[in-house]
């Protein structure tokens, strides 16, 4: 009988020798997320940088994918919406974009939920939702960590370690959250969210694909996305087909040039190529992983950053430094003795990436 834990991996597989564009749906449902409307509001993030949760008459739900995001808002009639916010920096504020002012927060109910009151009249409104001095290049420092899968009842130790380090931005992700990432595992993975102090921005990974269609995206948001932060660029990819689909190709393409003349990180879950060589762990076509390793090089991306192996790897592809975290507490690779762990980076905007330190989570 095949486990759980390999149903996903073959379905997924399946699905790709099945289908010349096994990522399709999922890469045109992200043209979707970020949008929403009810007979009172319409709701438009741009770059669906939010995945609208929540949509009543007086309330509105969003799970930030980035540290700051757009927000249009076109009111039919007079309402007071409550807009709550999940997945926040702690320090995140709401700037009236109209107005120029700053919205007083109505409350912090931790570090990364947070809720303004907004008395709308009928008409076109615009806010931002970012934190001070983010549009600033600077100097931060952001986590790694991929591969959670059945871990999730025992990833409380591991986000107080994250939790432990000084001065965290935010923890990136590169997919393989849940097992098979049915709701009821989606809802599990939130729930235990709620103690970790800094925001998860992830894309997804195989195991998210066992549902179909697959929730993520109503849950947590585009599979393929690109922000800004302190004058870094991030672009993460649905590599979870072992392919990249031609649409999000088209994206990648404008996603690099925004940033060709910057710091520029790129995360997905399954890596082009397999570091060792000895593992199914790459794209199923070595060609489409060529191609698409010599357009980040060509672009100038400074880091590459992958899942999917349950272990640490740190090399270079096509002259790219690459990293492979794939620590969350997936049952490890075999003769691993790494165990659970994380990856801290420090990125500079005008330096690149600074330096890199793994943490253990087990002794």
């Amino acid at each position: 009988m095949i486990q759980r834990s390999h149903r996903v991996v073959w379905l997924a597989l399946l699905i790709a020798l099945g289908c010349t564009r096994p990522a399709e749906e999922r890469t045109r449902q992200d043209l979707e997320v970020g949008h929403a409307q009810s007979a009172a509001l319409e709701v438009q993030v741009a770059s669906g940088l939010a995945a609208v949760r929540e949509l009543t008459h007086d309330r509105l739900g969003l799970w930030l994918c980035a540290p700051s995001a757009d927000v249009s808002l076109v009111a039919h009639e007079a309402v007071q919406l409550e807009l709550r916010v999940e997945n926040a920096m702690a320090n995140l504020e709401l700037d009236d974009l109209d107005s120029g002012q700053i919205v007083p927060i109505a409350s912090g109910e931790n570090a990364t939920k947070k809720s303004w009151l907004l008395p709308l009249m009928p008409g076109d409104r615009h806010f931002r939702l970012t934190s001070p001095n983010a549009s600033e290049k600077g100097r931060f420092r952001f986590a790694l960590m991929s591969d959670v899968q059945e871990a999730i009842g025992r990833i409380q130790d591991v986000y107080r370690v994250i939790n432990a380090q000084a001065e965290l931005d935010f923890l990136l992700g590169a997919g393989d959250l849940t097992e098979e990432g049915e709701v009821e595992e989606l809802q599990r993975f939130q729930h235990e969210l709620a103690t970790l102090t800094i925001p998860y921005y992830t894309t997804l990974g195989n195991h998210e694909l066992g549902e179909r269609p697959p929730a993520y995206q109503q849950w947590f948001g585009r599979a393929n996305f690109q922000f800004l932060h302190h004058g870094v660029y991030f672009t993460l990819l649905d590599s979870a087909s072992a392919t990249i689909d031609p649409l999000a190709l088209d994206w990648l393409d404008g996603w690099l040039a925004n940033a060709r003349d910057s710091v520029h990180i790129v995360a997905m879950h399954i890596p082009p190529l397999d570091p060792v060589g000895t593992r199914n762990a790459a794209f199923a076509s070595r060609a489409e992983a060529a191609a698409l390793l010599g357009k980040l090089a060509e672009s100038g991306v400074d880091l590459t950053l992958y899942g999917h192996i349950h272990s640490h790897y740190s090399f270079q592809n096509a002259g790219i430094p690459a990293v492979i975290s794939g620590g969350g507490g997936a049952t490890p690779e075999r003769a691993n003795d790494i165990g659970r762990h994380f990856v801290v980076f420090e990125v500079d905007a005008t330096r690149g990436i600074v330096s890199s330190e793994v943490v253990r989570v087990d002794p």
